[in-house]
């Protein structure tokens, strides 16, 4: 049984406007990390922020864990969904702390636990001690790092990743992509990572979606 399935997905941004994804189709196991590798413009994004519920398809379905989130009668909102996602600039809270980035929408949670979460998570990305700095102090990795943290904090279900390494120098894109890897598995956590590098597909996925005019080509 898929954990995650996308049915006929289609998109468009207007009643008279083009298509930005048409028909598309995707499944994925528990624990798999899946790569949709295109160029600009293919729908790569748009497929991440259709998942996330941050859009509503034209038509298609959309189920995760065996939960329908998207149907002709159904749509979820997305902080209903038990999904995480990693933006390309990071997307970090200038003003906050790593601690106050982390923590951000938790508050919910009784202090002891959020307390337990904001360990567990700077460990998890080996940044224990960086809780009370800002992210102008870290490094582009480090900020990866808590921006990963952050999006790991709530334990979803899904993991959303949109080119989460393209402002990165070669060498450190290379060391990020093996904590990634390691770290996806050790949390256990099924993701998606969207990109236009091959490498970085190759890299950290189990499997490679190709996209080309806005539909599924190759898996």
């Amino acid at each position: 049984m898929s954990f995650i399935e996308l049915q006929d997905i289609s998109y468009h941004y207007s009643k008279a406007g083009g298509s930005v994804l048409s028909g598309f189709s995707l499944q994925l196991k528990q624990g798999e990390i899946v790569g949709i590798l295109g160029q600009s413009g293919c729908g790569k994004s748009t497929l991440l922020r259709l998942i996330a519920g941050l859009e509503q398809p034209s038509s298609g379905h959309i189920t995760i864990n065996g939960v329908t989130m998207v149907s002709p009668n159904v749509f979820v909102q997305p902080e209903a969904r038990g999904v995480g996602m990693v933006f390309q600039d990071y997307a970090l809270f200038p003003h906050l702390t790593v601690a106050q980035n982390i923590l951000f929408g938790l508050h919910r949670l009784p202090s002891s636990e959020r307390a337990a979460r904001l360990a567990d998570m700077l460990e998890l990305v080996q940044l224990s001690g960086f809780a009370k700095r800002y992210p102008h102090e870290l490094s582009g990795g480090q900020q990866q790092r808590v921006a990963f943290a952050r999006a790991l904090a709530p334990r979803p279900q899904l993991l959303l990743m949109d080119e989460p390494f393209s402002s990165l120098d070669a060498d450190l894109k290379s060391q990020i992509r093996g904590e990634l890897q390691a770290l996806l598995r050790a949390a256990g956590i099924t993701s998606i990572l969207v990109t236009h590098d091959r490498e970085d597909a190759d890299a950290i996925c189990d499997r490679i979606v190709e996209m080309e005019a806005r539909q599924l080509v190759f898996q």
